[in-house]
């Protein structure tokens, strides 16, 4: 069932919003050469506490027989397209990173992701990252009241395919407010026109995934961790919006 939020909750979730969207920031520009992803995980784990909040993605259920996420934070690094577990791995000069990031408090969460350049990268690897995150934006041009869910998604694959690149089927944008992942599922290709018309006071996460070179995706043994097939790079670009009588709201735009 979708659920539309009232002003009470919509200031609550622009509450969580904010401090979610900060901490990407300050994971963004902790992606350096010699950086660990654990020490970034760190930082935001201290970050989200400090404000109050709690990390959503520490401790979340995983699927039968997989543990629970272990990180503050999802660290995808090059071919890891989402979900890449923070560790000892030490970034490189010319790796892409994406970063993950939720945060939850006053009963609401926040949730937004972005690829992040470590030092100088390839012009083909930042033209993805910068492909990926105007995919969002021409996808929400069409997140206003009245429009059709997947209106949303045909635009973002629209831009993303004549761009020479591939969209991730598997994994979907979601509905987001008292739990992490809502109704609806929103898909980053599909039909316009189609889908649930959308309302004054609906939440969702938008959330491209797009590969460099093929859709196909290898799920690891950890898991979690999702890579492209190819082992070309991939990268991720989501915000969290609420859909109002005009333009969307993105709450987590930057930041506090």
């Amino acid at each position: 069932m979708i659920t539309l939020k009232s002003a009470h909750e919509i200031e609550l979730m622009r509450r969580a919003g904010k401090i979610t969207a900060a901490a990407r920031a300050l994971a963004g520009e902790m992606v350096k050469p010699g950086v660990t992803t654990q020490e970034i995980d760190r930082a935001v784990e201290h970050f989200i506490r400090k404000q109050g909040a709690v990390p959503s993605f520490l401790h979340f259920p995983g699927p039968p027989g997989v543990r629970a996420f272990p990180g503050s934070v999802c660290a995808s690094v090059n071919d890891e397209i989402i979900h890449g577990i923070p560790g000892p791995r030490v970034l490189q000069e010319g790796d892409i990173v994406s970063i993950d990031v939720g945060a939850y408090i006053g009963g609401y969460h926040g949730d937004c992701a972005a690829t992040f350049p470590c030092g100088k990268v390839s012009p083909e690897a930042q033209n993805l990252i910068d492909v990926t995150r105007q995919s969002f934006f021409e996808g929400i041009k069409f997140a206003k009241e009245g429009c059709r869910l997947y209106d949303i998604s045909a635009a973002i694959q629209g831009y993303v395919e004549s761009h020479g690149c591939s969209i991730v089927r598997e994994y979907v944008g979601h509905g987001i407010g008292t739990e992490m992942h809502e109704s609806p599922e929103i898909p980053n290709y599909g039909h316009p026109g189609r889908g649930p018309r959308l309302l004054r006071g609906m939440t969702i996460a938008v959330e491209p995934m797009v590969n460099a070179g093929t859709a196909a995706i290898r799920q690891m043994p950890d898991g979690w961790t999702v890579r492209t097939a190819d082992g070309k790079l991939a990268a991720h670009y989501e915000n969290t919006l609420l859909i109002t009588d005009g333009e969307p709201e993105i709450l987590t735009a930057p930041a506090i």
